[in-house]
């Protein structure tokens, strides 16, 4: 284990000197690594009510974060969940066993303690120690810094210890939670039911994606890590669930990213007898309601940027955007070569088979995603690359569907689903030929689910949000990893 400031030789010398600190209490008859302890208030409960509790006992847990001794006196700070609280220790008040106790205190022990809450002649709230117990000890050194490290991964990789010096870290994550508890309250109050599906899948399906394959000995059959619940939300709802949602983990097997995770969390959204425009306004007010509820405000500061989610956002249809942003005006382009040579021709590289919709799709990725900073509702994806969207009426080459992109981010995509099952049979069997030239993230064909349509499944509405990526713009995090706590990273010797 390195540290930022202390050298591996240092460490190594801290932790032996710590190991002999272990030996001699337990020589002494003490046990370093104690059990339950009852405590009854925690460290911003002191502060808090500093007025109506001066001079009462308490008793407190956590970890000393410093200590500083002066003769027969010292302070030490403990950091529990809530925050910092200053111990002071006094041997006229310990004793010499408890006192040789405090005297043995390293950075990063746990501790029980038992003290009257007072005020320091510096004007400090703080607990005048009677009694202490050992709950764990240390045996690593804390590090001296450790943001700015040269090797940031560090922090991912010990996230244990990046939680125990870092507060802010400790507060994205508190904050990540209460987002998802924010969405449940939403959705729970508008009807819809929590529900859960399979992670481990026959056939992947939901998203086009490469799956993680794993294989179960009994029943002598490969399974995949869900990439998506999309299918199984939906067999909810031909079996009469009109409005459900699921706050999922799902896996793809893809490269890693400031913006991708291959074990990532998502919301799916499904109402009967909606659409997407439903969902649009449905996730509008979903996270313009949160975002207000977390922040206090709509307005959030990001890399420099000020990200007004304040209703309506900006409606977009795709083909719109890419005139826009990209100087192509698709509403002119008929043919799949014609639309391969305006691509060519502003330097976005396609296949030489691409048809004019995955064309279409290729320069907005490539041309128009960088360009949308605030809020933003893209709609009508090219069917080709949309196969569980319902056409557009209107321009059946094109789909009843939207994604909406912070920061240049993705954060949501949904349809009007597709409940036709002669048309998803046909989509299907498109995906099946890709996957069949080569393309590894096409969709398999899934009869199992196609059944289920037949039975006949409603109308209904879709969606999909991000997680990790909406608690970014939540806590103006930069990288992905900073809102997972135990992100996937490369293998490497601590």
């Amino acid at each position: 284990m390195s540290h930022d400031g202390l050298e591996n030789a240092d460490v190594n010398q801290l932790k032996k000197i710590r190991l002999e600190k272990l030996k001699e209490m337990r020589d002494a008859g003490i046990e370093p690594f104690g059990t339950r302890f009852e405590r009854d208030t925690d460290a911003q409960e002191i502060l808090d009510n500093f007025e109506t509790i001066e001079g009462r006992t308490v008793k407190l847990a956590g970890r000393i974060m410093s200590k500083r001794r002066h003769g027969k006196a010292g302070f030490a700070d403990l950091q529990d969940m809530s925050g910092n609280i200053q111990l002071y220790f006094r041997y006229n008040d310990l004793g010499d066993d408890k006192y040789e106790l405090f005297k043995k205190l390293d950075i990063g022990d746990i501790l029980g303690v038992e003290g009257a809450v007072f005020k320091t002649q510096k004007g400090e709230i703080s607990v005048h120690i009677n009694d202490l117990v050992y709950l764990s000890k240390s045996l690593n050194p804390l590090p001296e810094k450790w943001h700015g490290l040269k090797d940031v991964e560090l922090r991912y990789r010990q996230r244990y210890v990046d939680l125990i010096v870092s507060p802010e870290v400790k507060e994205v994550f508190i904050k990540r939670s209460k987002t998802i508890r924010a969405i449940r309250n939403y959705l729970d109050r508008r009807g819809f039911l929590e529900v859960e599906t399979p992670m481990m899948h026959p056939i992947p399906g939901g998203a086009a994606a490469r799956p993680f394959i794993t294989f179960h000995n009994t029943l002598d059959m490969q399974l995949y890590l869900r990439i998506a619940p999309e299918l199984y939300l939906k067999r909810l709802l031909v079996g009469g669930f009109e409005k459900v949602y699921e706050i999922n983990r799902s896996f793809r097997n893809e490269g890693i990213s400031t913006r991708h995770n291959p074990e990532f969390t998502m919301l799916e959204v499904y109402q009967a007898y909606a659409d997407y425009l439903t969902m649009m306004d449905l996730i509008e007010d979903l996270i313009s309601t949160v975002v207000a509820e977390l922040n206090g405000s709509l307005s959030v500061e990001i890399e420099g940027r000020t990200i007004d989610f304040t209703p309506p956002w900006r409606r977009l249809s795709m083909l719109e955007a890419v005139k826009e942003y990209a100087g192509v005006d698709f509403e002119q382009i008929f043919s799949d070569e014609q639309a391969r040579r305006e691509a060519d021709k502003i330097q976005v590289k396609v296949e030489a088979d691409s048809s004019r919709g995955e064309v279409i799709n290729e320069i907005f990725e490539q041309r128009v995603e960088e360009k949308l900073i605030q809020p933003t509702f893209i709609y009508g994806h090219p069917l080709e690359v949309s196969p569980l969207a319902k056409k557009n009426s209107e321009k059946p080459e094109l789909t009843d569907r939207f994604e909406l992109f912070i920061m240049q981010r993705e954060l949501a995509n949904a349809f009007s689903e597709l409940n036709d099952p002669l048309d998803q049979r046909e989509r299907f069997q498109k995906q099946a030929d890709k996957r069949s030239s080569g393309d590894t993230e096409a969709h398999m064909m899934d009869e199992d689910f196609l059944n289920a349509l037949e039975y006949g499944m409603p109308s209904a509405g879709g969606l999909g949000i991000g997680i990790d990526r909406l608690v970014m713009l939540i806590t103006a995090s930069a990288s992905i990893r900073d809102v997972i706590l135990f992100p996937t990273l490369r293998k490497r010797e601590l």
